[in-house]
Order: C-alpha cells, then structure tokens, then sequence
C-alpha cells in the first residue's frame, strides 16, 4: 500500500487493517490501530510502521484506546488452543461458531500467527499427547485413547506421516533422533530454538509458543523432543542477542537437513556480513549459477533456521524487503536493528 492507501485506511477507520500496520501521530507522540474511536489526527502529522515494535524503536507509546499492541486475532487463537488443548471442541466447525467467526477466517489467524491450520494443531496436539503417554510406560491402546483418539484406524493412519514409524514401533522406542527445545520471549515475539547432539536444527519466530512448539513436532515427526531451557541457554542467549543488535552473527553449530542445492544457498547466506544484504541473483552469481534466482528464493523460503542461516539478509532487486518465512514485519525489523547497530566504516 503506498501512503494514500494507508492513509484511507486511518480516516475511514478501517479495522480490516488492524494488524497489518499501525499509524503515530508525531505531535502527540502516540501511535493507534487503524480502527482506533480517537479523533482523526492531520494526514501531515502521521507516520506509519509496519508493527508495533517499529514504532516504538521510532520513539512513540501506545494508544491507552485501541491497544495496538494487543493483537485480536492471536487473543482470539490463543483462546482457540486453550480449548483445543483441553478437549473441549471435537469439530473444528464447532470451535469456530464458539468464537463467532468463521471456519475460514479460523484457519487464516491460526496460518498468520501459528504458521499451521488448525487441523494440523490438533493433531500435533494429540500426537504429542501420545508420545508423552507412551514414555511414561502406558500401552499403545490406552495411550491412543488417553491422548483423545476415538479409535485405533485413526492413529495407524496418521502414524506414518506424524510418528515416522507405527505407534507399536515407537511404543518399543523407535530411531528417533533426540532434540532439545528452548522458548525464549524477545524483541519479535517468541524465539524457538531446538538441537540436537551435534547443533541447531531448527530456529523459528512467532507470536504464540504454542503454535512454535506444535509446528516444531510437525517439522520431526520421528524425534524425541524434549524442552531442556538450562541445555539451550548458550544457543538462545547467543540468537537473541543478534536478534537485539548487541553483538553480531555467531557462528553456531548447524544441525539441519538439506539437499546439496540448499546446504550451498545456506553457507553462502552465513558469508553475508552483519547489517549488508545482497539479493536473490547475488547469491546466485556467488554461487557460479546466475539464473538460479528463483531456486535461491526457494531455498530461502525453506530455510530451518532463522538467524543462524540468515535468509533475512537476502532482498529482491526490485527494492523492498520482500517475503520471509516468519513474517515480512519481522524480517524489515531485522535488517532495521542490523543497520542501525553495525559498525559504520
């Protein structure tokens, strides 16, 4: 949207933006939601960010109001896993009439803040339910019932693509690999990182922790995972510095799978230095394949492990901070705090 669209969004008081951006006043030094009842500043003295923490990072308070901090739609998903985790909603239908919205608007808040549907929530739900009852010594059959599973079709069908092996081979202790997880609050929302023995195999960013656990189950099906804050705390104390601007990239063990293509994307986007960025053909042209943009993209796209691999770093040539796995917001707030905070030559 360019200026006059955000700003008809603002004097129209449009809450279909609400979320998506946030608009400060600079002679009261208050920023609002679009949708804010507040009287409707000069255009002149409007300043728009894309996110809360922008604004603030820029030096304006929130709106006592609107409470433009305060996200809607995750309070409405974080009320939506409680329920789910407590079994109170079998239907999905049900869930959402509960909430008074729609089953496709639900899914849609559940893919911006969780990254998942919420089909898939459930079952990572259920799944990690299972693997919990199964370790604490409980047969297969009771552990499928107690982890809310109507019968036992049901848990061989999903077995495969969610246990990696049948619920009788992982009852016996399977070839799962162990990981470690960590959730740590930051300046972005939440931080997930997760490792095993030999490093990092996966760092994610989201709103809520729930759904950054969840999707990491979905991600290793086959693994034993196991929260462990004390193992992790090098590894997120490390991240999250970055993440601040106090000190730069570390060069932190990886652990992560890829094909060969994605292995070199990913080292060559470790070479970039703190507060540069280069664009897709950049990477590309480094890589001695100079039509290989798009595979970059791609590569980018898929990349496991946020900030340790910094795909962050990488923009379209057409300008802009273009798209990012954990939200185009963050990846703007991102490359800001590594401008700002690198050494100027």
């Amino acid at each position: 949207m360019n200026e006059q669209q955000l700003w008809r969004a603002v004097e129209t008081r449009d809450a279909r933006w609400d979320g998506k951006f946030v608009f400060a006043v600079k002679s009261t030094g208050v920023y609002c939601r679009p949708s804010c009842p507040a009287r409707r500043p000069r255009q002149a003295q409007v300043r728009y960010f894309p996110a809360p923490v922008a604004a603030e990072r820029a030096g304006f308070r929130a709106c006592r109001r609107c409470n433009p901090r305060e996200d809607p739609g995750l309070a409405l998903v974080e009320r939506a896993c409680r329920r789910i985790e407590a079994g109170a909603a079998a239907r999905l239908d049900d869930l959402a009439a509960e909430f008074g919205v729609t089953t496709q608007r639900l899914a849609r808040l559940f893919r911006k803040h969780l990254g998942i549907t919420p089909r898939q929530y459930v079952e990572a739900r259920r799944i990690g339910a299972f693997r919990s009852e199964v370790r604490n010594g409980r047969s297969v059959t009771d552990a499928l019932y107690q982890a809310g599973y109507g019968s036992g079709s049901r848990l061989y069908e999903r077995a495969p693509a969610e246990l990696g092996m049948t619920p009788a081979t992982y009852r016996r202790g399977g070839a799962g690999v162990r990981i470690a997880y960590s959730v740590v609050e930051c300046g972005l929302g939440r931080l997930l990182v997760a490792g095993t023995e030999r490093g990092i195999c996966a760092v994610s960013l989201g709103s809520a922790e729930a759904g950054l656990e969840a999707a990491l189950y979905l991600e290793f099906p086959g693994a034993e995972i196991e929260r462990d804050d004390d193992r992790l705390r090098g590894w997120t104390s490390a991240l999250a510095k970055q993440l601040e601007g106090t000190e730069p990239s570390a060069e932190l063990p990886l652990d992560v799978r890829a094909t060969g293509f994605q292995r070199r994307v990913w080292e060559e986007l470790r070479k970039i230095p703190w507060g540069q960025t280069r664009t897709y053909g950049e990477v590309a042209r480094a890589l001695g394949q100079p039509t290989a943009a798009r595979a970059v993209a791609r590569a980018c796209a898929t990349n496991p492990a946020a900030l340790a691999i910094p795909c962050h770093r990488v923009v379209p040539a057409a300008g802009g901070v273009g798209g990012y796995r954990w939200g185009a917001a963050r990846k703007a707030k991102l490359l800001e705090t590594e401008a700002a905070c690198s050494p100027k030559s």
